[in-house]
């Protein structure tokens, strides 16, 4: 069992930024895609970013692509996403995510085995 547990969330206004981050504990994660969710009011939970065991690939979700930055440090057991630009659209409970090894990157979140609770994120006006 992967445990995941988010930080970094809170509320701040357009056009700022925000680093999530994402502690890995229990079994071992750094040969897991990892990969930020998001789910905002009335929404189903939609892919935002993911990266591979090595970072040599990563996906963006269209909507944050040039304003997210998505990173980790297996060393830390930790992944990040650096949120800049910030939008009210952007409001959202922000949840981490892993992915079984593997070559590619999935951006279903149903492909995802563990989950940490999740970190609020909200932009306002």
């Amino acid at each position: 069992q992967v445990q995941l547990v988010e930080s970094g969330g809170g509320l701040v206004q357009a056009g700022d930024s925000l680093r999530l981050s994402c502690a890995a504990s229990g079994r071992t994660f750094s040969h897991n895609v990892m990969g930020w969710f998001r789910q905002g009011p009335g929404k189903e939970r939609e892919f935002v970013a993911a990266i591979s065991s090595t970072s040599s690939r990563i996906s963006y979700a269209d909507s944050v692509k040039g304003r997210f930055t998505i990173s980790r440090d297996n060393a830390k057991n930790t992944v990040y996403l650096q949120m800049n630009s910030l939008k009210v659209e952007d409001t959202a409970v922000y949840y981490c995510a892993a992915d079984s090894p593997r070559s590619f990157i999935r951006t279903n979140p149903t492909y995802y085995d563990y989950w940490g609770q999740g970190t609020q994120v909200t932009v306002s006006s």
